[in-house]
């Protein structure tokens, strides 16, 4: 009997399953969900940064993809022998003791602090430098030096004490914190008690400080310094982490049911969706993953001999067995990527949501219509009249940190910024510029990795902008210097789940042979272009030159302005 797997991967905006024959990587079937809740805005606050999503949009998809792939596809549920899944991360969420999501206790239904706090959820910038300050001065284990020597607002406990110190009621009655990966995985695992539940080692490591030469998590005399609330909730987490090749348990019966399978499904550990795509991807030593959508992951592994016990600084983090077991996955990124330009489409849509949508000059119809044609076609020709624009005309220099700076040296208080602006600036030379700067926040973690001795040989773009945008592709290869190939799969996070879920299942001996066997081919190649490198390496200095007025002038005037009071 042929066998298969399911991949499912949760998104920022939607969760995908795919069902793939474990022989070759063949897509059999595919569905994706999109989050009701979170498409009408409900529980979040973009202008305070936060951005909360309710646990039903993830199960209500879990069962409507899972279910739809399983019937599409028409194979016998006894040979679908496993599911992985991965998530966005970090993207904590309170759990009761029964590890039920607090969110869906009587009380907390509408409480956006008894959700997933979703990675982009900035409202722990105070909580996450408090952290860094208490790491570098309390004269004991520097926890932060394995990410990259910084703690971020986007991860685990900086959220955690943020929600404690604004919420008495969640904190009071959530027993436990889960991230998104390993909840999933345990709501469908028929082993229902937390306390050895198998955690993600590729969340744990990046985001919650764990790791084996300490033991685990820091230590409670570390956590009690920021909150004794943290130190007891030390005690109901975890010790012990385990890579996706391992198994988390079977699908319990409810689940099974739910979704037309058996319980000889097997659950594989969860893992972060970066993570599972560089898998999805082939990764190899010396090769860059790109994971290019709303955000940016970068992600890399490489052999113990070659890191040891050093850590990259300034990264995200470095944690052994995280990516493939046996080799450190190395990971960096930038927190705005594709919602750079998003947001600047936006900006352009102003007028057509607030003054065409408005008109009494034609009807409703024809309204709707012109909305729908202005927002398709928005980018498309912006990108078409910035690919004209030749690179020895004025075009704007701009920062990418619309969403803070992941990295190098995370630093989430930082805004963007944009210079060089003239009456000559047209909408296609503040695009071309938004582009430019995407692309040196990418040069700029590339360069770290190889400051701090880790070889990039190879660069390998996935993602909807990867796939969709020749121009930001040819744009980065010339940023770079570097060739760029990408990968021909929509869903190599979720490909890359499949090849956890086959290793665990026993088809495989190992995640490398499993990646080389079901991983995704490549359909495009970018070479940089010689007449242009040059003229790119002019304006990343200009970047470099923005880059730093704005952080040492801007965030040192906010610096003296909050001394003085």
């Amino acid at each position: 009997m042929k066998k298969y797997v399911i991949g499912l991967d949760y998104g920022t905006d939607s969760v995908r399953a795919v069902l793939i024959d474990t022989e070759n990587g063949a897509e059999l079937a595919t569905s994706v969900s999109y989050y009701q809740r979170w498409k009408e805005g409900k529980f979040c606050q973009p202008e305070q940064n936060q951005f909360r999503q309710h646990p039903l949009d993830h199960i209500e998809g879990l069962e409507k993809t899972i279910s739809d792939v399983v019937k599409e596809s028409g194979v016998a549920p006894e040979s679908i022998v496993s599911i992985c899944i991965d998530t966005t991360g970090s993207s904590p969420l309170p759990v009761n003791k029964e590890g039920i999501a607090l969110a869906l206790t009587p009380g907390f239904e509408q409480n956006p602090n008894a959700m997933m706090v979703l990675w982009k959820d900035h409202t722990s910038i105070d909580e996450a430098e408090e952290i860094n300050n208490l790491a570098r001065n309390w004269g004991g284990e520097d926890y932060t030096k394995f990410e990259g020597g910084i703690y971020s607002s986007e991860w685990f406990w900086a959220k955690i004490l943020h929600i404690n110190r604004v919420d008495e009621n969640v904190k009071n009655a959530a027993y436990s914190w889960m991230e998104h990966c390993d909840y999933i995985t345990f709501l469908l695992s028929d082993n229902q008690d937390l306390a050895t539940f198998k955690r993600s080692r590729c969340a744990a490591g990046h985001k919650a400080m764990w790791h084996e030469s300490w033991g685990g998590l820091p230590s409670k005399h570390f956590l009690s310094q920021l909150d004794p609330s943290l130190a007891e909730l030390r005690d109901r987490l975890y010790d012990k982490t385990y890579t996706s090749d391992e198994i988390a348990g079977n699908l319990n019966q409810e689940w099974a049911a739910k979704l037309g399978l058996t319980t000889n499904t097997v659950i594989a550990v969860g893992t972060f969706d970066a993570h599972s795509g560089a898998v999805g991807a082939k990764v190899e030593e010396n090769t860059l993953i790109r994971i290019m959508g709303t955000s940016t992951c970068d992600i890399m592994v490489a052999p113990n001999d070659i890191i040891g016990d050093k850590s990259v600084k300034g990264i995200c983090g470095q944690v052994d067995g995280s990516v493939i077991p046996g080799l450190i996955g190395l990971e960096a990124g930038q927190s705005a990527f594709g919602d750079l330009l998003a947001w600047y489409k936006d900006i352009l849509m102003w007028p057509t949501q607030n003054i065409l949508m408005n008109s009494n000059v034609i009807d409703e119809h024809q309204k709707q219509l012109l909305k729908e044609e202005i927002e398709n076609n928005l980018i498309r020709n912006l990108t078409l009249e910035a690919e004209k624009i030749p690179l020895s005309e004025a075009v704007p220099i701009a920062l990418d940190w619309i969403n803070g700076r992941r990295t190098p040296d995370a630093n989430q208080e930082l805004k963007a910024a944009i210079s060089n602006l003239s009456l000559g600036t047209k909408a296609p030379h503040i695009f071309k510029a938004l582009v430019n700067a995407i692309c040196f926040g990418s040069k700029k973690i590339v360069d770290r990795f190889e400051e701090e001795g880790v070889k990039i040989e190879k660069v390998i773009g996935i993602g909807g902008v990867a796939r969709k945008s020749p121009f930001i592709m040819q744009t980065l290869a010339n940023v770079l210097n570097m060739p760029i190939v990408v990968a021909a799969s929509d869903q190599a996070p979720a490909l890359g789940a499949a090849v956890y879920a086959a290793v665990s299942a026993g088809i495989y001996p190992n995640v490398q042979e499993a990646s080389q066997k079901m991983g995704s081919d490549f359909e495009a190649e970018y070479f940089p272009q010689a007449e242009h490198v040059e003229k790119y390496a002019e304006l990343m200095s200009q970047y470099q030159i923005l880059a730093d007025f704005t952080e040492n002038n801007i965030k040192s005037k906010k610096k003296s302005k909050v001394d003085s009071l």
